[in-house]
């Protein structure tokens, strides 16, 4: 360590360069890192959804729910499994270990699920995979509404369709395309469905059942092959066309044919455009509308994608009929992501200055001040150029780690700058023939004080190390600030050996601070602390025994407070 202070003072222009560069590639990584709220605190889950119409809850768990469970349960690496069964659907969630990769997590799951599909019930749909998500995923909430809802039951039902299948077909899938996003889910509206709603009497009439109706909805409704002709060296491909395009075709799709005339479906039901039977509802400010739920994947940057959502939305805007608008302001985790991060910026940006007023008054010197100050800004981007190789993101733990490092960055360096300009203020004060050059004496006060700047950063640093030993959720939650406070400050030591001698040799040798008294502040507290430290000197003992007495009377309250605090959960009721 002696010989990179040696080496930084002799190279000093080499220094000043490299951490000029620091400053500009930390700088523009730094516009480019995720920003998120938190750090990811979901583990890597799969979610299986298994459809089972028509099954009661209970059917559901028994015949879906607990044979998807028992296949995922003994996968490797899966720490728990989670479900939930209701009326005709089934999810099951597959938690894995922390630092397990989504795309094998889903590989094994997927291999699982192959065994299980021949346990279920025939009439089940086989399980799937939900797209890969997280809860920190629901980025926004979309609501498509009409500006003027209609009052009449006929009129409302027709404007949710449009809202429904406006969503569903247009705003859905052009987000889909979207890179970032993973799902987008529309809750509410009315899906639009092409019903056929029999009559009793007429089937009676004409001796129909409702299994014939069911047999020439399924086979009256789709295209066929015919093969191909050749005529001439040209093919010709043969289909036939039965495919319905409305409710028209529908109602006039033959049921059977007697005595030579044909029994249509208009005859025995009324086909109609009209909603699905609804199970939920959505709205917005009080007024019926469609919400829209969009995920990200799990690497997307948050603002990022939001910028492109809304650059797409804007696009759609302009299509949309008239009287029916898209609200993207019902939730926007980028707002709350802007002002949180703006908010702990602000806090680093305030810390900053109250750092650089009080170097300002106890150094008494600008140069000095401005050197010791820039140990915060190549402390910051280190920081941030390790958190990006790390994978992290910024976010209000990261932010919050540098917030409360920015205080105790400086600390090296104004060590090694006080140091260094008493020494180079004792040398000046000498006779020119015993004088030493200037960079052999900022190299020597550098040295001086590197035991005490190393053992310091050592100390601090060893006070955040249980952070990174927590585990679960806390862990998650805290690794991240304890990971960019260590890194702050760890680069601090390694501005305060390199920087901070190299800009000392530049600036401070021809500051005319030398030949000036100490700063007004710093002689009063000199003064004032010179008698208490003189006592302390002359009755260590006593000073020792108050200490000691101290921190045995504040133990003994803490000890009174948790015999208390058990008492008090004893003797509540069960």
């Amino acid at each position: 360590m002696d010989n990179i202070i040696h080496w930084s003072v002799r190279n000093r222009l080499l220094v000043v360069a490299g951490a000029v560069a620091l400053l500009v590639a930390g700088s523009l990584v730094g516009r480019e890192m995720p920003v998120d709220v938190f750090p990811d605190l979901t583990a890597p889950t799969v979610t299986v959804i298994t459809e089972a119409h028509g099954l009661a809850p209970e059917e559901v768990e028994t015949l879906v729910t607990y044979p998807v469970e028992t296949a995922v349960n003994g996968a490797s690496g899966v720490r728990r499994v989670r479900s939930a069964s209701g009326v005709g659907i089934s999810i099951v969630w597959t938690e894995f270990e922390w630092g397990t990769d989504i795309y094998v997590a889903r590989q094994i799951v997927n291999e699982k699920l192959q065994l299980v599909a021949a346990q279920l019930p025939p009439d089940i749909a086989p399980p799937s995979m939900a797209p890969i998500s997280s809860v920190m995923g629901e980025i926004l909430f979309l609501s498509v509404a009409w500006d003027e809802p209609a009052v009449e039951p006929a009129e409302a039902a027709e404007q949710a369709m449009q809202a429904r299948t406006l969503a569903d077909q247009v705003i859905r899938k052009r987000l889909l395309g979207v890179p970032g996003v993973s799902q987008v889910i529309p809750i509410g509206g009315g899906v639009k469905q092409i019903q056929v709603v029999l009559r009793p009497e007429a089937m009676a009439g004409l001796d129909i059942s409702y299994q014939q109706v069911e047999e020439a909805l399924h086979t009256g409704n789709g295209n066929s092959s015919g093969g191909f002709y050749n005529e001439s060296g040209q093919e010709y491909l043969l289909r036939a066309v039965g495919r319905a395009n409305g409710p028209e075709d529908i109602a006039r799709s033959v049921i059977t044919v007697r005595d030579g005339q044909p029994i249509l479906i208009g005859q025995v039901a009324d086909v109609r455009i009209a909603p699905k039977v609804k199970r939920g509802e959505g709205s917005a400010n009080g007024k019926p509308a469609v919400i829209m739920a969009v995920l990200k994947q799990p690497d997307a940057n948050t603002l990022e994608l939001t910028a492109r959502i809304d650059s797409m939305l804007d696009e759609i805007d302009r299509t949309l009929p008239t009287g029916l608008t898209v609200n993207r302001h019902i939730f926007r985790q980028a707002d709350f992501i802007s002002t949180s991060v703006s908010n702990v910026t602000e806090a680093l940006r305030d810390g900053g200055i109250l750092v650089a007023l009080i170097l300002l008054l106890f150094l008494g010197n600008f140069r000095a001040s401005l050197i010791s100050l820039t140990a915060i800004p190549l402390s910051m981007v280190v920081a941030i150029l390790a958190l990006d190789a790390l994978g992290m993101t910024l976010n209000t733990m990261t932010l919050g780690g540098l917030t409360i490092a920015i205080g105790a960055v400086v600390d090296d360096a104004i060590i090694g700058v006080e140091n260094i300009f008493r020494r180079l203020r004792e040398n000046q004060a000498l006779p020119a023939e015993q004088q030493a050059a200037s960079a052999e004496v900022v190299g020597a006060a550098a040295v001086e004080i590197l035991d005490s700047i190393v053992f310091a950063t050592l100390i601090i640093v060893l006070v955040f190390v249980p952070l990174f030993f927590l585990s679960g959720l806390e862990g998650r939650m805290l690794a991240p600030l304890g990971t960019s406070y260590v890194i702050a400050i760890a680069a601090s030591l390694l501005v305060a050996m390199t920087v901070t001698p190299a800009l000392s040799s530049y600036l401070l040798p021809s500051s005319k601070s030398l030949e000036q008294p100490e700063s007004l502040a710093m002689r009063g507290l000199g003064r004032a602390y010179e008698p208490v430290l003189l006592f302390a000197l002359r009755r260590p003992w006593m000073v020792l025994g108050g200490t000691g007495l101290a921190v045995v009377k504040e133990a003994r309250a803490k000890a009174e407070q948790a015999a208390e605090a058990r008492k008090a959960r004893l003797d509540e009721p069960a």
